[in-house]
Formats: structure tokens, C-alpha cells, sequence
């Protein structure tokens, strides 16, 4: 891929939506192509306020307030980078504000409400976990097990698995309860099948792959079993995904209509299929851009803020092509996750982050935060990236990650738990 010529960005201003650990890669990113950035939500104590030329107390979801700020303040361009509650926000904001946005409202409903992704998927033949009715539960016409999702929510919230009818009731109201709509998605259960993460950003309307990965999951036993704990690229599975599943893919993204911007997509692999479950017009969230940046050149975070200050659908920052390939290598996410409790002190930080192979760490909880027993995201308190040759010197990396690094309580224990079976790395 050709690049243009690109507008000089210098002294641009540009909103960020929400300003935790994950987005200050963007915030960094920006300042390093002469924009003036904003962060803004409801928190004092934002990370990537921290380091933001400055820092707006306005929830991402106050759309007229945003607005009014962004008229009095002649912001140039707005972004959601990778979480799900700025995703409408973030469409509604650039509509009313007549700046470059990467999607229309009818898209990004498609790609935030499950419902009617599933409904979308079904229409342009492309698979999807078989799902039931509140009917079928009341008249004996499930198989369990099954989950019983929001239809509207974000980072594993409000999902139970049921194995009897019993659980229903109380499910679907948990569900209800954390759904954006007041909804719920009654599915399969195929915790059994491997789950799998793929990321596109459609550059001109082509859509280019700039991640494939297999995501592991938290043990049961430490509630983590919604929660993934580790995402190894590129998958197993990827050939077969190219060429079994990705050309629908492709036919149904076309049918979208989206020119330029981010698709997030998770499903099970199931024999020579994908059953996707989870979509997203946003990236993913955690650290992969950083990985994907040094060790292909493509900058996702680069082409995205540029798309936002011009518009411009051709331009990129390197080359998409066959990037999540990562030339070969094996590349690691290790979101490590604690139990419930208050983190007292952190251990191994300096150490494993001058490890070979490792590209980054990153924190996601501070010393004095409760843990809450929540069994999604809350639990996350660290991210660590690795980017290796291949599966044996992958394992041995992650193996000295994992015997340097503690997260202590105020007891003097250590708080890790789910980490990552290493004999998995045997299969890449």
C-alpha cells in the first residue's frame, strides 16, 4: 500500500473518549504528530489525563455537554479508541459536531447491540452461536448448558452459565439489569470451543486483518472463567478462518458500507467455522497495537488519530498488509488478573520489563485499589507483552514472567491467580 502525502497534524486539537491506562498510547501517539490532546469522563484521576495537554470532568456519555465544549474549544476531531460505552457516544458526537467519524448510526447499532449483529450475521451467512427464547426456557426447549448475556454491555458483564432451568430466572434478570437496552441473549454454551479474537481496520473500504488471535480463558474456580486471561497470535486456526470463514466476513463488512475504521469480532472456533458472539466497531482493548507497531511499522493508533483531524480514508502509517502475521513470530497478551482484595504492592515490575522478548508492561491497578469479586475486567490488574521467535523461547519468557512477577494484599500474599498453562504454547 501506497502512502499519500500526508496533511501536517501540528497544533490540531483532538478529543479523546475516557482516559484510562489503555489510552495513553493514543495520548502519546498524538503529541508525537503535533496534537494538541484532551482527555475527558467523569474521573479526577485518569491516567491518560495525567499526561494529556489537558483534561475535560465530562462524562463520555454527556453528548450536549461534549458538544458545547468541543464548539467553545474548536476541537478539529473526536475518538473512541477501544472501549464499548464510547462507541454510540462517540458516533452522536462527531454527527453533531460535522467531523470526520468512521461510522454511521445504523452501523454502529449493527456492531454494538448483539441482537442485531446476530441478526446481521444471519442474513449474510455468517455463523453465529445457536441461541434460544425466553419461550424455550418456559416451555423445556433448551439444551443446556447455556450463557445468558446482556445484549448491550461490556467486558463480561452480567453473563451467567446456567446448566438447569433453574438459574434462568435469576440470570435473565442479572442480565436485564446490566444491559444497555434492558435486554438479554440466551446462547450455546461452547465454553468447550476455543474462543477467537479478530480485529480489522478497513482502510478505503478494503479490510485489512490486524489481528487473529486464540483467547484463553480464567479458571472456574477463581470465578475467571468469563475472563480472558491470555491472547496468543497469530491463531491456530487462522488459515482456516482465511479461507473458510473470512470471505463472508469480508461480503458482510462491504454490505456495512464502512469506508474507513475498526472491527472487532469474537467467536468459537467451531470445526471448520467461526460462530461469532461479540462484536465491536472500535479496536480491542489492551496493548496489542504496541506489538503490531514495533514489530510490523503498521500504526493503528497513528491511522486513526490522522483519519479523525482530515477524514482522509486512504492514508496510513505503514503497511496493513499481512501485518498480523507478526513476520513470523509468536506474539503474547497476558492480562493478568487477581482476587478479590486491596493491592498492597507490586513486585517484579522493573525486572520483567527488561526481559527479552517482553515489549511491554503496563499496569491497570493502583496500589490501595479494592479488587472487587466481580469476575470480569475489575479484576485485570496488569498487562504484559510478548513478542518471540517461536513456542520455546515464547514459554521460557513467559515462565520468568511469571516467577518474577507478584501483586501482594495487605496479608503478604500473593493475589495472581488463572495464570496461563504453559504446556498451551506447545501447540503454536
Amino acid at each position: 500500500m501506497k502512502n499519500i502525502e500526508k496533511v501536517d497534524l501540528k497544533g490540531k486539537k483532538l478529543l479523546i473518549l475516557a482516559g484510562a491506562a489503555v489510552h495513553c498510547k493514543i495520548v502519546e501517539a498524538a503529541k508525537s504528530l503535533g496534537v494538541y490532546t484532551i482527555v475527558t469522563d467523569y474521573s479526577s484521576d485518569s491516567p491518560a489525563k495525567k499526561i494529556a495537554d489537558e483534561a475535560w470532568m465530562l462524562n463520555i456519555v454527556d453528548v450536549k455537554a461534549i458538544v458545547e465544549r468541543c464548539k467553545a474549544e474548536n476541537v478539529d476531531g473526536v475518538l473512541n479508541f477501544c472501549i464499548d460505552p464510547a462507541q454510540r457516544p462517540y458516533q452522536d458526537i462527531c454527527e453533531k459536531l460535522s467531523i470526520p467519524c468512521y461510522c454511521t448510526k445504523k452501523q454502529v447499532i449493527t456492531m454494538t447491540d448483539k441482537k442485531a449483529f446476530k441478526e446481521y450475521c444471519i442474513a449474510h451467512s455468517v455463523d453465529v452461536i445457536p441461541g434460544y427464547s425466553e419461550e424455550d426456557i418456559i416451555h423445556n426447549k433448551v439444551e443446556y448448558p447455556v450463557v445468558i448475556k446482556p445484549a448491550i454491555s461490556r467486558g463480561s458483564r452480567g453473563q451467567t452459565i446456567c446448566y438447569s432451568r433453574e438459574k434462568t430466572a435469576s440470570a435473565l434478570a442479572f442480565a436485564k439489569k446490566e444491559s444497555n437496552n434492558g435486554q438479554a441473549i440466551i446462547e450455546k454454551y461452547m465454553g468447550e470451543n476455543q474462543d477467537i479474537s479478530i480485529s480489522y481496520l478497513v482502510i478505503n473500504g478494503i479490510p485489512y486483518i490486524t489481528k487473529i488471535g486464540d483467547r484463553y480463558l480464567g479458571r472456574m474456580e477463581d470465578c475467571l472463567d468469563k475472563q480472558c486471561i491470555s491472547t496468543i497470535s497469530p491463531s491456530r486456526y487462522t488459515e482456516m478462518y482465511l479461507t473458510k470463514v473470512e470471505p463472508r466476513v469480508k461480503r458482510m463488512i462491504a454490505s456495512l458500507g464502512i469506508k474507513f475504521g475498526p472491527i472487532f469480532l469474537q467467536g468459537f472456533v467451531d470445526g471448520e467455522t467461526v460462530r461469532f458472539y461479540d462484536p465491536g466497531i472500535r479496536f480491542p482493548g489492551g496493548d496489542f497495537d504496541l506489538l503490531l507497531r514495533d514489530n510490523t511499522g503498521f500504526d493503528t493508533m497513528k491511522t486513526l488519530i490522522y483519519y479523525a483531524l482530515t477524514g482522509h480514508m486512504k492514508q496510513c502509517f505503514g503497511n496493513p498488509v499481512n501485518a498480523y502475521t507478526l513476520n513470523s513470530h509468536i506474539g503474547i497478551q497476558l492480562t493478568l488478573s487477581a482476587c478479590p482484595g486491596v493491592v498492597e504492592k507490586y513486585e517484579g515490575f522493573r525486572e520483567i520489563a527488561k526481559l527479552p522478548n517482553v515489549v511491554s508492561v503496563s499496569k491497570r491497578i493502583k496500589v490501595g485499589e479494592q479488587i472487587p469479586a466481580s469476575g470480569d475486567v475489575q479484576q485485570r490488574v496488569a498487562e504484559v507483552l510478548v513478542l518471540a521467535p517461536d513456542k520455546m523461547s515464547a514459554k521460557a519468557t513467559v515462565k520468568n514472567i511469571y516467577t518474577k512477577l507478584k501483586v501482594f494484599d495487605n496479608n503478604g500474599e500473593n493475589m495472581l491467580v488463572s495464570l496461563l498453562d504453559l504446556d498451551v504454547l506447545d501447540m503454536y
